[in-house]
């Protein structure tokens, strides 16, 4: 994959020493929602003999992203493989969030793994599962605050960096005046995106907020900026289901400009294959869930830990386009990518 532009800054990251162990292939993941769900009782065959633990994933899930699909569909093959029961909850409000961490630390669980996008939210909250030994990782959101909660490690990407490498990408292709779409408010990954891509990007970019939550909402607000200024060459996007809403957005207003965007599944393949999409980042989702419940376990088995406390483990963010999409689509196509 692409990663020219970004290999400078990705070196320091630590190496995915635990990726050896990804030989599992996917299994099934319901979508996720409000309410807290648990995996089916008993390890797989042939999996972890260790003593039963039971570790909780909470997330800042929005009904029916199903970008969580991927990242619990990789907690739930690392939680077979060794031999843990795992609890997903997720909501998008801060607040609830941090009361569904809450809710794990009086279930008395073996670990938590966390989403850190509003962080200010969940500094207690963290604090108190530490106080109860309870160990605590970050994964997909949170890259810069999650020493300062003092969390064990950290999975996911450099969402700088991330947008820093988008910037340079749409200078290459001679992109002028790009529409940074946010779907979600306050929500500091996203923020951080749209920040690198400034950082580095020649033209001129302007932020666009939308409700991530109401696609026809999210329509009709792309299509009347685009209609609105016809000089936009480029449209960004934060995520699968928002860029192919602003794939239709462009169609509909007859703009000329392109779609680019973060985050990767396999109606979005099919959307780079055809040309509807230019270009995806793609952070690994899949590996951030599965390294999160994985390193738990290795934390609470061996004592093991991958960072040493001071680095977090990168998944991203590599480019996917025309190029190399195919080759992607094989695994995406089984909810792996």
């Amino acid at each position: 994959m692409d990663r020219s532009s970004l290999s400078r800054r990705i070196a320091p990251a630590v190496a995915l020493a635990a990726a050896a162990a990804l030989t599992l292939a996917g299994c099934s993941s319901s979508s996720g929602g409000k309410k807290a769900e648990e995996s089916a009782d008993g390890a797989s065959a042939g999996k972890a003999t260790t003593p039963r633990m039971t570790i909780a994933l909470v997330t800042h899930q929005s009904p029916g992203d199903t970008f969580w699909d991927i990242v619990r569909k990789g907690a739930q093959a690392a939680a077979d493989k060794d031999n843990v029961k795992l609890i997903y909850s997720a909501d998008p409000s801060a607040a609830a969030q941090s009361n569904l961490v809450q809710n794990a630390i009086d279930q008395k669980v073996d670990g938590i793994a966390v989403t850190l996008a509003k962080p200010d939210a969940l500094k207690d909250v963290i604090a108190k599962a530490k106080a109860a030994n309870i160990p605590v990782v970050g994964l997909n959101s949170g890259v810069s605050e999650w020493k300062k909660l003092g969390l064990l490690e950290f999975f996911g990407q450099d969402e700088t960096v991330a947008g820093e490498g988008l910037g340079n990408k749409l200078n290459t292709l001679g992109s002028k005046k790009a529409v940074c779409v946010i779907q979600e408010q306050g929500n500091i990954g996203l923020e951080q995106r749209c920040a690198g891509v400034k950082k580095t990007y020649g033209g001129s970019v302007e932020n666009l907020y939308v409700n991530g939550t109401d696609m026809p909402s999210v329509k009709s607000t792309i299509t009347a900026k685009l209609k609105q200024d016809s000089s936009i060459d480029r449209v960004i996007t934060l995520g699968a289901p928002i860029a192919l809403t602003a794939a239709q957005s462009v169609s509909e207003s007859g703009a000329k400009a392109k779609v680019d965007t973060f985050d990767l599944n396999k109606d979005l393949t099919g959307a780079i294959s055809k040309g509807t999409v230019e270009l995806a980042v793609d952070q690994q989702p899949y590996l951030q869930g599965y390294l999160s419940i994985d390193s738990l376990w290795l934390y609470k088995t061996n004592g093991n830990y991958m960072g040493g406390g001071e680095q977090p483990v990168l998944t991203g963010p590599a480019f996917v386009d025309k190029s190399n999409v195919e080759a992607v689509a094989k695994f995406a196509s089984k909810g792996t990518r």
